[in-house]
């Protein structure tokens, strides 16, 4: 299942190294360039579009088909393009990849609740934190490797969720349901099960994870134009320069795990600050060197962020509604990897260049810390 959970991430960084290829072999379409970026994040729009009514069929009709059919048929559709040589048959194909993934990581979320109590699944989260950044590198060099072959060779990837549906088919197994006794357990004591779906939860859900994904990729997307702004425009320098910062992704995803001893709010708090005052220290930085240690920073929030957001998720629904209540969160996430670009740069455009841009969503996303933490306080308190 963790594996199982990289592939909708594979999804995306399987693309960037090949872009460039493929809009070469299009080039007779004017339109090129536009499109097969568009076809890159195709996957994204579907996700955000759809994760929520995926959650609803997998409370109605179960957990272990929903996962097996979408991990099966992520492979084929995946695979498709290799045999396409029409631009719009490919995005097409990707956006049915999106409906895939919707289903892959909806039920993978709500399966790690529903297989292991909070102590245990905290485990596994963390864990999920550290196996993408780990697999990345290689998912370059296979994805490089078949694509000097053929300019769509990338895409022969996508059969890596074969023997992935075989490992599920053999072991993974429907949950039983509770006890219609049950209650959602979470730090806060503060819902009950019931059977209406919890609306005003799934709110508070969705917007926090909608802020924080959009916090998230204000690096991941504008990154590069902070290292312009401070001097280095060569790409290989901007690599070297974020190298060693972006290794600190996996001790934030080890810091969740210690973290995760306080309540929720203290967990949601910290990835904010360590995200928000690294997104400020690149803005406010004059020199590369203090760019990357305020990256570091940004970096370790960063690994902390999904399994610290997808742990906190879980807690607020009860076992009927966990599929619709992770859907929420899926579709919440990616909306905000859609929409995080737009805004950060009107914010840029409003103050002047990039590194303005950084130190205002840093502030914001340290102000969102202290009223996290201001609102987890009242309601311990109460």
């Amino acid at each position: 299942m963790i594996i199982a959970a990289f592939l909708p991430v594979f999804a995306i960084i399987a693309m960037f190294p090949v872009v460039g290829a493929i809009i070469t072999h299009f080039k007779d379409d004017p339109d090129a360039a536009i499109k097969v970026p568009a076809m890159v994040t195709a996957p994204g729009y579907a996700i955000a579009l759809l994760a929520p009514f995926v959650g609803a069929v997998v409370d109605r009709f179960g957990r272990r088909r929903m996962l097996l059919a979408c991990t099966f048929f992520y492979g084929i559709v995946g695979t498709a393009p290799f045999f396409m040589e029409n631009l719009d048959s490919i995005i097409a194909s990707r956006i049915l990849l999106g409906v895939c993934e919707a289903g892959i990581l909806t039920t993978v979320n709500t399966l790690i609740a529903d297989y292991w109590d909070d102590g245990k699944r905290r485990n596994w989260l963390m864990l999920q934190g550290l196996i993408g950044p780990a697999f990345q590198p290689a998912v370059f060099v296979m994805v490089a490797a078949v694509a000097a072959v053929r300019w769509n060779g990338g895409f022969l990837v996508y059969l890596a969720a074969l023997p992935i549906f075989a490992a599920m088919y053999v072991w993974l197994f429907e949950p039983a349901k509770p006890d219609a006794r049950d209650f959602v357990v979470n730090d806060s004591n503060m819902n009950a099960t019931g059977p209406a779906f919890p609306w005003g939860t799934a709110a508070i859900v969705g917007g926090m994870t909608l802020s924080a994904s959009v916090l998230y990729y204000v690096f991941i997307v504008n990154g590069s134009m902070v290292w312009q702004e401070l001097g280095l425009s060569d790409p290989m320098a901007i690599s070297t320069a974020t190298l060693i910062p972006s290794l600190f992704i996996l001790p934030g995803s080890m810091l969740f795990k210690f973290a995760s001893r306080y309540s929720s709010a203290v967990q949601i708090a910290m990835f904010l600050t360590l995200l928000g005052a690294g997104l400020a220290g690149m803005g406010a930085a004059h020199t590369v060197l203090q760019a990357q240690i305020a990256l570091t920073l940004q970096q370790m929030g960063a690994g902390m962020a999904v399994p610290a957001l997808i742990a906190w998720s879980q807690t607020r629904f009860a076992f009927a509604h966990r599929g619709r209540g992770m859907g929420v969160w899926t579709s919440a996430f990616f909306l905000g990897q859609a929409i995080s670009p737009i805004i950060v740069g009107h914010v840029a455009q409003g103050v002047g260049t990039m590194q303005h841009a950084f130190v205002t969503t840093g502030a914001v996303g340290v102000g969102l810390a202290l009223v996290v933490l201001i609102i987890g306080g009242r309601r311990a308190a109460a």
